[in-house]
């Protein structure tokens, strides 16, 4: 993998590009010197159609300074911008680098609107009609996408408009969340629980934790197979927020419900990611965007 990152290949690119350009002019030095035999009448001797005749007109010069301007100043923006492999130009500009001052110049205009906020808790923010109308456009740019514009998410995305939380729901966990990112992982543990019938026995077991519709014979039958669900969702399924493993004992399912759905989960697993917004969002937006998460649920 490393021969693919090395400075060999952006050497080759390089030469590969300058000697593309070269190669432009030289074509069209030689195409401009080249005559080709013709007839008395200055035409190749080509004729369709009875009377179409292919001239051997020499290419207009507005056409031919316009490709040397061209090339002239495709060779001063490869000086001037990255383009000659992996050098930088003359200019360091970059698109990340263009990006990075962007943001820096937008958060320097607006840092007088979040100063506004810096006295008031996450839980005053959540209460606070200004902080909230900032805090919901933060959230439509950023979370609702996967939670829904009105976080009340959908199938493997949490409903932030309830009070269940994985990971728990005081404002340093959430602060915690929107920096950091979750990962949530559940292995397949289909092997590990046995045949399809006991499969089927322990999604019963598990509807059961929560009052949900289920089969009891079938229940009872699946509960030693819950020993390998324990470790993580507890001996009574009540979940574990330190591991972001689901409560199963409420009636709150994040990849739907019934002996199927359950079943698959078992089988198959999952493994959900939020990604972080530390390197996105400043101090003061992650505050303002936590009051107002806090709010969906109060």
């Amino acid at each position: 993998m490393s021969d693919f990152i090395s400075g060999f290949w952006g050497q080759a690119i390089a030469l590969v590009t300058v000697a593309g350009m070269v190669a432009c002019v030289v074509l069209l030095i030689i195409s401009g010197r080249t005559k080709p035999s013709t007839s008395s009448d200055g035409s190749t001797g080509h004729v369709w159609d009875e009377d179409l005749k292919e001239m051997n007109n020499p290419l207009p010069l507005w056409w031919v300074g316009l490709f040397l301007i061209t090339v002239v100043f495709s060779a001063g923006y490869l000086v001037l911008y990255p383009g000659l492999g992996a050098a930088p130009g003359q200019l360091g500009w970059s698109s990340s680098g263009q990006h990075a001052q962007e943001s820096r110049k937008l958060t320097e205009q607006v840092a007088p609107l979040y100063a506004s906020f810096d006295k008031l808790s996450v839980p005053e923010l959540a209460r606070d009609p200004k902080a909230l109308a900032t805090g919901q456009r933060l959230f439509l740019n950023q979370c609702s996408q996967c939670h829904g514009s009105d976080g009340r998410g959908s199938k493997g995305f949490p409903n932030l408009a309830d009070k269940d939380w994985l990971h728990g729901g005081s404002p340093e966990k959430i602060i915690e969340t929107i920096k950091q990112g979750r990962q949530g992982m559940m292995p397949a543990l289909g092997a590990a629980v046995g045949s399809s019938t006991d499969i089927a026995n322990l999604a019963n077991y598990v509807l059961s934790l929560s009052g949900s519709p289920h089969d009891p014979v079938k229940a009872a039958l699946g509960q030693p197979k819950f020993a390998a669900c324990a470790a993580c969702h507890g001996a009574k399924g009540e979940g574990n927020q330190a591991l972001g493993a689901p409560n199963l004992s409420d009636k709150i399912w994040l990849h739907g419900w019934g002996e199927q759905a359950i079943a698959n989960i078992v089988i198959n697993g999952r493994n959900n990611v939020m990604p972080a917004q530390a390197d996105k969002l400043t101090e003061a937006q992650v505050r303002v965007l936590a009051g107002y998460v806090l709010s969906l649920s109060q």
